[in-house]
């Protein structure tokens, strides 16, 4: 078993375009998820949480994009369906530092459909190629798309092969697909996370059609064991709600994807580290809730891991709460260490 890992870290060491990253995620992945992340990985790309075309061109765009700088590579996920807009609200996440900018074609959610983005665009395949290709020529940074392997009945692997070849016709080089159908009408968006059955064939076959693309699936992966299994087909894999509610999942990621022999950290080291943002932003006038609520999950499947989250939920309403007070809430433990990560 470990001359089995060892082998395959060898290979995707080998393979420095091999991704991981963390899918964006509405409510979830805001700057301070982001931040505490980036604490348990150097190298997995990060995504924010989408934002509309439109908000970013007509709203506080300075505190929709803020971020620190320890966040990178982070990239921005933007919904929305006018070319024009897409190009501009593109350009500004370029200016504003982002390493990437994705196009939502994915999300099921009826008020996404409402207004003609998300996963309806695959019925649209030239709009989002004109949308890519806008995009693409006014930024320098990476342009990819985000998308499902198809809608309702609209669900063939040819249908999802002919729309990844119109659009990347127009740009797009890499392609992010999560491996389920979305169901537009008759599911909800948490529905449409787990009912549709995931098709990890299709994907595969696209990276065989298509060799010169980046292909990375996303969709009910929830170890690193997965992902390795993944990359010996695919470019690249984004885990999604796995690594918010279990984030040390990603602890031996740097080692076992990227190949970074550097020290794996301790639960306690990273809630360490988390400290001196925390102090900055709760400066800064942010609620301590607002950065503690990402922790809960920090000690999932540990001993004293309920006990964890109860200090967290008294500390987000307790005034005057500081910092300081999370030390005291990290529950006494006999395994916090990185070889369990590792493992």
């Amino acid at each position: 078993m470990l001359d089995s890992r060892m082998h395959s870290n060898r290979q995707l060491a080998e393979r420095p375009d091999a991704r991981l990253s963390v899918a964006p995620m509405m409510e979830r992945t805001d700057r301070f998820c982001r931040y505490f992340l980036r604490l348990i990985s150097r190298h997995t790309l990060l995504y924010t949480e989408m934002l509309t075309s439109a908000a970013l061109l007509r709203g506080d765009r300075e505190r929709l994009l803020a971020f620190d700088e320890a966040e990178h590579p982070v990239a921005l996920q933007l919904g929305g369906s006018d070319p024009k807009e897409m190009a501009m609200a593109a350009r500004i996440a370029e200016e504003h530092g982002f390493d990437e900018v994705n196009m939502n074609v994915g999300c099921p959610s009826k008020r996404v459909h409402a207004g003609r983005f998300g996963a309806c665009l695959m019925a649209e395949p030239q709009r989002v190629a004109e949308c890519v290709a806008a995009m693409d020529c006014a930024v320098g940074i990476p342009v990819t798309v985000k998308t499902r392997i198809g809608i309702d009945d609209q669900d063939s692997y040819e249908a999802l092969a002919a729309f990844v070849e119109r659009v990347a016709g127009h740009g797009c080089e890499t392609f992010i697909i999560h491996a389920r159908k979305a169901w537009l009408n008759g599911l909800s968006p948490k529905q449409n996370r787990d009912v549709p059955p995931l098709r990890y064939e299709f994907v595969q076959q696209l990276k065989q059609d298509f060799p010169h693309l980046r292909i990375v699936v996303n969709g009910g992966i929830t170890s690193l064991d997965q992902v390795e299994h993944h990359l010996f087909r695919l470019d690249g894999v984004m885990i999604g709600r796995e690594a918010y509610h279990n984030p040390y999942v990603l602890a031996a990621a740097d080692r076992r994807i990227f190949g970074d022999h550097g020290m794996l950290a301790t639960r306690r080291e990273i809630v360490e580290a988390f400290l001196p943002y925390v102090a900055r932003e709760s400066a800064r006038g942010t609620r301590l809730a607002h950065l503690t609520r990402h922790l809960t999950g920090l000690y999932f499947g540990e001993p004293g891991a309920r006990a964890w989250r109860r200090a967290l939920s008294e500390l987000a309403v307790i005034d005057g709460a500081s910092e300081r007070n999370l030390l005291d809430a990290i529950p006494e433990r006999r395994r916090d260490t990185p070889e369990s990560a590792a493992a």
